[in-house]
């Protein structure tokens, strides 16, 4: 019986790295859900995988037995609760490997710093390491916003596309948290486009009043993540945003490296 051209790229990975085709098969549809929106049916996956039928339904059945997807009445396939349990506990462990390079940029900025998951429609906070400044600013670890008033909402959204964007906004609307809020789609979308343009994001007096935050994305991180500096704006100046961003940037890639780098253990 012939193989399907995925089907020989996957033997072909799983030889060279000692893996286990049908695990990574798994994790890979489980990652193709997540993409979809958590839930999808048979034939989609079969459509993006390149992986025929019988092999999606039987890695299926597999993961509906032990939890991880759940089959809904209209016989499509949801992510299932025990992943929950995962994902809340990598969150946990993600935001400790990013203590150290947050405490990098304390040293180098002095401004406090934080990270940042794009978590479905908002954004929570999964660490944060403090200025040894008396003024400063906290943001407790846990906490969700949305996207449009933020820095790292910026930074993340950014690299989406805008109809994404659009229909992101659509869901959360667009509240005003202070009169710098950007409040309209299309503003929020030219903000964006600046974001590109300069490689940062701003959070100007958006979410708080005497409040600035500087923002980059991690590039290539397992889930969408930014990383971000805020401080009073009085010090976060446009002098010291030229200095801020490139240790920002920096500090970024290194940290994108040790998360998508298998086997390396994350110290800064």
């Amino acid at each position: 019986m012939p193989t399907s051209s995925a089907s020989t790229t996957d033997s072909a990975r799983s030889a060279a790295s000692g893996g286990v085709q049908s695990l990574e098969r798994a994790f890979d549809l489980l990652e193709r859900m997540a993409d979809a929106g958590g839930e999808v049916g048979l034939s989609e996956l079969s459509a993006s995988s390149g992986l025929p039928l019988p092999t999606i339904h039987r890695l299926m059945r597999t993961l509906v037995a032990c939890g991880y997807v759940r089959q809904q009445p209209n016989r499509r396939y949801a992510l299932g609760p025990r992943l929950i349990r995962l994902g809340e506990s990598a969150s946990r462990l993600l935001g400790s490997w990013a203590r150290p390079y947050l405490a990098r940029l304390v040293e180098e900025t002095g401004e406090t710093a934080n990270m940042a998951l794009l978590d479905g429609d908002e954004i929570v906070y999964v660490a944060q390491v403090p200025s040894k400044h008396s003024m400063r600013m906290f943001t407790e670890v846990g906490r969700r916003v949305l996207p449009h008033s933020t820095g790292v909402g910026k930074a993340l959204l950014a690299g989406f596309p805008a109809e994404e964007v659009r229909a992101l906004l659509g869901r959360t609307g667009m509240p005003a948290a202070t009169d710098k809020t950007i409040t309209t789609p299309d503003g929020f979308l030219a903000a964006l486009e600046e974001v590109r343009r300069q490689g940062y994001a701003i959070d100007d007096n958006e979410q708080e009043i005497g409040v600035r935050c500087l923002a980059v994305p991690v590039p290539d991180s397992p889930t969408a993540a930014a990383i971000s500096i805020s401080g009073p704006a009085g010090r976060v100046t446009e002098a010291a945003t030229e200095r801020i961003v490139p240790v920002l940037q920096q500090v970024a890639a290194e940290l994108s490296e040790v998360l998508t780098t298998p086997g390396t253990a994350p110290t800064a």
